[in-house]
């Protein structure tokens, strides 16, 4: 069997290339935007051809009627996109059928789309030139119609003048032809007025809904926005509580063990005296239940924190130290004054702190020393709280606020000397940390100065 070598009419057509496709575009961009006016436009050039071609009345004159036709076509199809050109293309052509005497047409009743078209799509200029040219151009009809005379003008090309009208309603004929020409013109070019006006208020009116639904989209970010930042400041608030609870109970469980560690410690020095023993257990007990109470009133809230820090904590802080087996030596300089309870709190904590690091890290048999100089005379804003002790090993001539002596390390929930500076800044206060060379051996010192006066 022999087969064709002809291509199959059903095979896939090649692919337009881009430039092919890029020219489809480009005309039915086109078509969409000039193609009803174009047609408008080759609609009365065929139309006025026809009435130039079959209406005996232009014989004489074609060529010039065939002219005019295509200035009205021309004003036609350039009305809706550049009014202005239109506009001046009428006036052209009714200089030319004035200057030639040319009869009025029936093809230029086409006259009311381009009026119409003035008002609705015309510039601000071209609007206000458009409404001039009514009362103009209804003169100039009266001019004509008085020169040419009353024939000139007809219902109907080669029909039934405007004369013969003027007569059944019995007014004159240059009158009959100023209102036609009035109506022909003005009743177009008000509809169109109305027209852009209605469109700009739709448009306006969709503005106005655009702004709103905007107004209210935005109304609803902005609450949205603030029920996020609430609940950023609720979530940073929990999270600074938190922190404060850890230090709290940092602090006090820290110093309670510490007291707690140095008492059993001790205890295995002493003789096999039960009584000495008994009162050494009796002490541990205490501790650990003062420790307890203490964890209760930090773990429920602010105002039993501050009921721990009373006026007699301080001295009970000393004993504590004291019964650990610590030589602990006080001096207070300056009138003691009762404190506001959050700088009653931080002042318990950072001393509770300053011992705890003396217990710890301190020689047994050497005394420690607190000092608190209070606020006196009009310069004297601070409380100055100051606790120094022999290390049991040499440290660096000054530690940094957030360094910890070589070889320990930090504590875990970042409390500590950290938790001390924190506490102090909060209230404006500042923190020093630094070790000496003193004749007994390296001392430590913690000194922090908390602002009590004009509070």
């Amino acid at each position: 069997m022999n087969q064709s070598l002809e291509p199959h009419s059903d095979q896939p057509r090649p692919p337009m290339s881009p430039d092919g496709q890029k020219l489809v575009r480009d005309l039915q961009r086109w078509l969409r935007r000039w193609g009803a006016d174009v047609f408008a436009g080759l609609l009365v050039w065929f139309a006025g051809l026809a009435e130039t071609v079959f209406v005996s009345w232009y014989a004489i004159d074609r060529l010039q009627f065939v002219v005019l036709v295509f200035g009205m076509a021309i004003a036609v199809a350039m009305a809706r996109h550049w009014p202005s050109v239109a506009l001046g293309t009428v006036w052209l052509v009714g200089l030319l059928q004035f200057s030639n005497e040319l009869s009025i047409m029936l093809v230029q009743l086409s006259i009311v789309y381009i009026a119409f078209a003035m008002a609705r799509w015309g510039s601000a200029a071209t609007l206000w030139v458009s409404m001039v040219s009514i009362p103009t151009a209804v003169i100039g009809g009266v001019v004509f119609m008085t020169h040419i005379g009353p024939e000139a003008l007809s219902l109907l090309s080669g029909g039934v003048p405007l004369s013969l009208a003027a007569d059944v309603l019995g007014v004159s004929w240059r009158m009959m032809s100023a209102a036609f020409v009035l109506a022909l013109l003005l009743v177009p070019w008000l509809i169109g007025l109305v027209a852009r006006f209605a469109v700009r208020a739709s448009a306006s009116e969709a503005s106005l809904e655009v702004a709103e639904a905007d107004a209210a989209r935005a109304q609803r970010e902005n609450e949205l926005a603030q029920r996020e930042s609430e609940q950023a400041r609720e979530i940073a608030s929990l999270r600074e509580e938190q922190a404060r609870l850890a230090a709290d109970v940092h602090d006090v469980v820290g110093h309670s063990l510490a007291v707690i560690l140095a008492q059993a410690e001790s205890a295995q020095f002493l003789d096999d005296d039960p009584v000495v023993l008994k009162k050494t257990m009796v002490t541990i007990a205490t501790s650990a239940r003062s420790s307890l109470q203490d964890i209760r009133q930090v773990l429920a809230g602010a105002q039993q924190a501050a009921v721990v820090a009373s006026a007699g904590s301080f001295r009970e802080l000393v004993a504590g130290v004291r019964s650990s087996g610590h030589e602990v030596i006080t001096n207070e300089v300056g009138p003691v004054r009762p404190l506001p309870p959050e700088l009653e709190v931080v002042a318990h904590r950072v001393t509770q702190e300053m011992l705890t690091n003396a217990i710890r890290h301190g020689r047994r048999d050497r005394p420690v020393h607190v000092e608190r100089h209070w606020p006196e005379g009009p310069f004297a804003h601070d409380l100055r709280i100051e606790v120094r002790n022999v290390a049991a090993r040499r440290l660096a001539d000054t530690q940094p606020l957030d360094v910890l002596p070589s070889g320990e390390t930090p504590s875990p929930g970042g409390q500590g000397l950290g938790g001390m500076r924190r506490r102090v800044e909060s209230v404006g206060g500042k923190l020093d940390i630094r070790t000496r060379d003193e004749p007994e051996g390296p001392t430590f010192t913690v000194t922090a100065w908390i602002p009590v006066s004009g509070r």
